[in-house]
């Protein structure tokens, strides 16, 4: 079944890909924002970082770490209390925020040479408390809210670059801690999950085959209680960096990213963009990254829109497709990066500016902390 065909997925949440989400702006903020996240109810938290320095002494300067919130159906940002500690300037800003539901958010801290630090709020960072990040107990499926992610299981406790093999790890909306998937697809030892689940409820992980080897990527829809795994028509022979899925109202799309064959290095280079019109069962490979032709590099997911429209952030600027990824031509909206969010898709430019879509075409502004970031 074709989708966005009668009873498809897809066909059954067209309300997901409507008008944009309408996110108050808050250019006042002080210093500058990072790490927005948004709850399906419009609540969401920003992390802030200003920072004071004399240029001729760098160890002088310092960055106070803000939490900006707003909550649902407020007509503004406010600040509240930050578990985040003053850091020096030279230290640099290592803290990250997501977003688990309405009110809730969990915020990290450090890693590499320092301790990593947790914090857990359920009621709007109005109060936070400590969250141990250790990996305890299992889960049966991925609840509402949740974040998919990965730690490693072999050895435990190894970093990214010593891991011989990961688990499914999912981030709870209850308290913070990290628990288990019981279930896993079978997708190699280095499994790739997207972090949150796509609009029509589907969650997605990447890896490869493990009969050939090649590329391949698995779907729930059932949050994790059962895996489809379907293997991509690459053309590569080498491992690549992951694949990212993305899931639009016409149709599903799968970027494979990795090292490129011929022509200039490229940072955060795309191999090939496949399309599904099943639902993921079966794809299409629609383009196939050369030495020269753009685009040749992707920043976080692509941004499907409605028939065969599908759009790719890069390196050196968006492009667009209107037949599904077989030829691309330039766009004038700069460098950004592109992530999925509860409220859709959200658009990081340079600066103080996030754009947010749930069709992939229409997009709504929200500029926070602008104050000293524009050019």
């Amino acid at each position: 079944m074709a989708d966005g065909a009668p009873g498809s997925p897809a066909s059954r949440n067209k309300g997901a890909y409507g008008s944009p989400p309408r996110i108050p702006s808050a250019p006042g903020l002080p210093g500058w924002a990072h790490s927005p996240g948004f709850a399906r109810d419009g609540s969401g938290f920003a992390l802030l970082a200003e920072c004071v320095g004399v240029t001729a002494d760098p160890e002088s300067g310092f960055c106070r770490q803000h939490v900006a919130v707003r909550d649902a159906g407020a007509g503004r940002w406010v600040l509240r209390r930050s578990p985040l500690p003053r850091i020096h300037g030279t230290d640099g800003v290592s803290a990250d925020l997501l977003a688990l539901g309405p009110g809730r958010a969990l915020i990290t801290d450090g890693g590499g040479d320092r301790p990593e630090k947790a914090w857990f709020t359920r009621d709007g960072g109005r109060s936070w408390r400590a969250v141990d990040r250790r990996t305890v107990g299992r889960v049966p499926e991925i609840p509402a809210d949740a974040v998919l992610t990965t730690d490693c299981a072999a050895p435990v406790g190894a970093g990214p670059d010593e891991c011989a093999r990961k688990r499914l790890v999912v981030i709870s909306p209850e308290d913070g801690r990290r628990r288990t998937l019981v279930r896993e697809p079978l997708l190699g030892a280095q499994p790739g999950p997207a972090a949150q689940p796509e609009p029509d409820g589907s969650w997605w992980v990447s890896g490869v085959d493990p009969l050939s080897g090649r590329p391949a990527v698995a779907v729930s829809r059932d949050g994790g209680r059962s895996w489809t795994v379907s293997r991509l028509p690459s053309t590569a022979t080498t491992p690549g960096r992951g694949i990212a899925v993305v899931v639009g109202r016409d149709a599903v799309y799968a970027a494979e990213l990795g090292e490129l064959t011929g022509g200039k290095p490229a940072k955060n280079p795309l191999r090939a963009l496949h399309r599904s019109l099943d639902g993921g069962r079966t794809w299409q490979r629609t383009w196939t990254t050369g030495p020269e032709a753009e685009p040749r590099s992707l920043l976080g997911v692509p941004v499907p829109g409605p028939g065969a429209r599908v759009e790719i952030a890069g390196e050196r600027g968006g492009y667009v497709s209107l037949d599904g990824g077989r030829r691309f031509t330039l766009l004038d909206t700069g460098t950004s990066f592109v992530r999925r969010t509860p409220l859709g898709l959200l658009r990081e430019g340079s600066h103080c500016g996030y754009e947010l879509t749930a069709d992939g075409v229409r997009w709504s502004e929200v500029r926070l902390a602008c104050e000293g970031n524009e050019s």
